[in-house]
C-alpha cells in the first residue's frame, strides 16, 4: 500500500480501517464522500499535504499545517479523530511505515536502508514502528514477498508502484509535459516520462510509466543514495497529482453547467505539479508573454548554459540537472536570450530562492504565500497564481487573467472578462486550480481546431 493511500482516505472507508489491519494493498478502494462539503474538502486537502511530506519536514507541524488549510489546529485534530480515527500526526509516521513496507515488499533494499529510505534514524527504531503497527517484524514481511537469496546489484535502480484511484487521463498529463520538455533534462516518448533529478547534491534520473492494468504508475529511480526514495518518490506524486481525490472534487465541480460537459468528457484528468518549486517559478517566468514553445526554448537554453552535467548517464538525452537558484542568483543571463525584464525577474527570483528556502513550500494560509511571491520584482498576480497551482499544490489557486483560461470559459464564442470569469469561479472553491485545469484543455482544443474568441482581457498565455 502506498503512501498515497492516506489521501484517499475518508469516514469510515474500508482502507481507513484496513490499514491499521496492515493490509498492504487496499488503495484503491474507494471511499465513499463525507456528508459535509467544507469537512471532506478540508480533510483531504490536509491529508495531501502530509502524503507530500508536509509533517517530516523541520518546520512541519500540525499547527502550521491547520493553518495552511483555514483552522486552528485543535480543530483539525477534532476533524481528523472523527473522521480517520488518528491524529495528523499517527497518519504522517504511518506513512512513513507504509513506504518502508513497500521498499520491502519490491526491492532487495537492506533493512539498514529500507529504515534510512522511510526516515527513521535507526534500525531499531524502525523495527520498533514496525511491530507496534503490524505486530510482526520487518524481516517477516519481506521473508513472505521476495526470496532471501535473491540479490541485485547495489547500484540497481528502484523501481516502485505508486497507485491511484481511476481514472487517470495519463495521455493529457503526457502532452502537458512534452511540450515543456527542456531539452538535456527531461525526455517524454513511447509512453514515458525521463528527466534528471538533484537531491541534496546528489544527481539521479527518474523514469515514469503508467501501468494502467494496475492504477498505478511505475517509477524507475536511479539513485546513488537511498536516503533520497522517499523525495524522489513524493516529487513524482506531485508532479503526476496521483493523490487527488478526483470524486470529491469532480463531484464538486459537476455542478456548475459551464464545467460538467468538461469533466465528463475527460473524467480522469489531473492538474499536473512540478518537479521543484524554483524550476517551476523559473518556468512561470519564462511564460510570461510568450508562447509555450519559446519558453521551452529559453528554458532549455539555461540548462544547458548553467546545468550541472550528469555523469555515467544511460540515457545520452538527459545530460544536465536544472541550474539552481544559487547559481542563476549569480549568472550572466544576458547570455540566455531572454529580454532584460525578465532576466532581471529570474535574478530576483532566484536571489529571493536563496535568501528563503522554504520559498516553495506551504506555509501558512494561501494568502500569506501569494503576497510573499508577489514581493518578487516582477511576479504579479498572475505567476504568483500559477506558482502557487503547480508548485504549493494549492487547489484553490486560480491565474483568472491566463487567456487559455478565459479561452475555455467561452460561451457562444464570447470569452468573459477576468473579473466576470472570478465571480463565476467562487462556485468552484475550493477546487479553482482542477477548474483551471478543465478550462486549459478545452482552450487548447479550441485552439487546435480553430475556435475564435471574440473578447478576451488579455494578460498572460497559458504555460
Amino acid at each position: 500500500m502506498d503512501a498515497s493511500s492516506w489521501v484517499s482516505f475518508q469516514p469510515g472507508s474500508i482502507a481507513a480501517r484496513s490499514v491499521r489491519r496492515g493490509h498492504p494493498n487496499e488503495s484503491t478502494v474507494a471511499p465513499e464522500l463525507a456528508c459535509c462539503r467544507g469537512t471532506s474538502n478540508t480533510v483531504s486537502r490536509a491529508l495531501a499535504l502530509i502524503a507530500d511530506g508536509f509533517l517530516d519536514r523541520e518546520d512541519g507541524t500540525v499547527e502550521t499545517l491547520a493553518t495552511h488549510v483555514g483552522m486552528g489546529a485543535r480543530q483539525l485534530r477534532r476533524l481528523f479523530d472523527q473522521h480517520l480515527g488518528v491524529s495528523p500526526v499517527v497518519v504522517a509516521q504511518t506513512r512513513r511505515l507504509l513506504f518502508a513496507k513497500q521498499l520491502l515488499h519490491d526491492t532487495r533494499l537492506s533493512m539498514a536502508e529500507v529504515a534510512m529510505a522511510g526516515g527513521f534514524g535507526s534500525v531499531r527504531r524502525f523495527n520498533d514502528a514496525f511491530r507496534t503497527l503490524y505486530h510482526r517484524p520487518p524481516r517477516e514481511v519481506r521473508r513472505d514477498t521476495i526470496p532471501s537469496t535473491q540479490t541485485v546489484p547495489s547500484d540497481a535502480p528502484v523501481m516502485l508502484q505508486l497507485p491511484y484511484r481511476p481514472p487517470y487521463d495519463w495521455e493529457a498529463m503526457l502532452d502537458y509535459l512534452r511540450a515543456r520538455a527542456f531539452d538535456g533534462l527531461e525526455v517524454v516518448e513511447e509512453g514515458l516520462y525521463r528527466r534528471t533529478v538533484t537531491h541534496e547534491g546528489l544527481h539521479g534520473t527518474v523514469t515514469v510509466a503508467h501501468a494502467s492494468g494496475h492504477h498505478s504508475l511505475l517509477a524507475t529511480i536511479q539513485f546513488p543514495s537511498v536516503r533520497a526514495l522517499q523525495a524522489v518518490v513524493t516529487r513524482v506524486r506531485h508532479q503526476f497529482d496521483v493523490g487527488a481525490d478526483l470524486d470529491t472534487i469532480t463531484t464538486h465541480l459537476s455542478k456548475d453547467q459551464t464545467l460538467a460537459p468538461l469533466i465528463a468528457s475527460r473524467p480522469g484528468l489531473r492538474s499536473p505539479g512540478c518537479w521543484d518549486g524554483f524550476e517551476l517559478a523559473v518556468r512561470a517566468v519564462l511564460g510570461q508573454q510568450v508562447t509555450v514553445e519559446a519558453a521551452r526554448r529559453l528554458g532549455s537554453k539555461l540548462v544547458a548554459l548553467w546545468g550541472d552535467p550528469l555523469l555515467n548517464t544511460s540515457d545520452a538525452r538527459l545530460i544536465r540537472t536544472f541550474p539552481s537558484a544559487s547559481c542563476l542568483a549569480v549568472a550572466d543571463l544576458s547570455r540566455s536570450g531572454m529580454p532584460a525584464a525578465r532576466r532581471a525577474t529570474v535574478k530576483a527570483l532566484a536571489q529571493a530562492a536563496v535568501e528563503n528556502p522554504r520559498l516553495f513550500t506551504p506555509l501558512g494560509s494561501i494568502e500569506e504565500s501569494l503576497a510573499q511571491l508577489r514581493a518578487i520584482r516582477g511576479i504579479g498576480e498572475w505567476t504568483a497564481q500559477y506558482i502557487a497551482l503547480r508548485a504549493l499544490r494549492e487547489p484553490d489557486a486560480f491565474p483568472a487573467t491566463d487567456l487559455g483560461i478565459l479561452r475555455g470559459a467561452q460561451l457562444e464564442g464570447i470569452a468573459p472578462t477576468a473579473p466576470q470569469l472570478l465571480q463565476c469561479a467562487e462556485a468552484w472553491r475550493p477546487w479553482r486550480a482542477y477548474a483551471a485545469q478543465y478550462l486549459w484543455t478545452v482552450s487548447a482544443r479550441s485552439t487546435h481546431h480553430g475556435t475564435e474568441v471574440r473578447h478576451v482581457s488579455y494578460t498572460h498565455p497559458s504555460y
